[in-house]
């Protein structure tokens, strides 16, 4: 019957080294400013599209 125990412990182990881990993500990523968001999409959008073509291109418009 011990071993339920270490099993359990090692449970709740787990779920509070997951809950440090996502903590630690989300603080990070609300350490932005909105500034930095819109520059960094900005960036990603002119990394993906080539030069010269309309980075929204919607079906039936031209």
């Amino acid at each position: 019957m011990r071993w339920w125990k270490i099993a359990g412990l090692a449970g709740l182990a787990g779920v509070a080294a997951t809950g440090v881990v996502l903590t630690r993500a989300e603080r990070r990523r609300r350490a932005y400013t909105p500034d930095e968001i819109r520059e960094r999409l900005h960036a990603r959008v002119g990394d993906t599209t080539p030069s010269g073509s309309d980075p929204v291109e919607r079906p039936g418009e031209a």
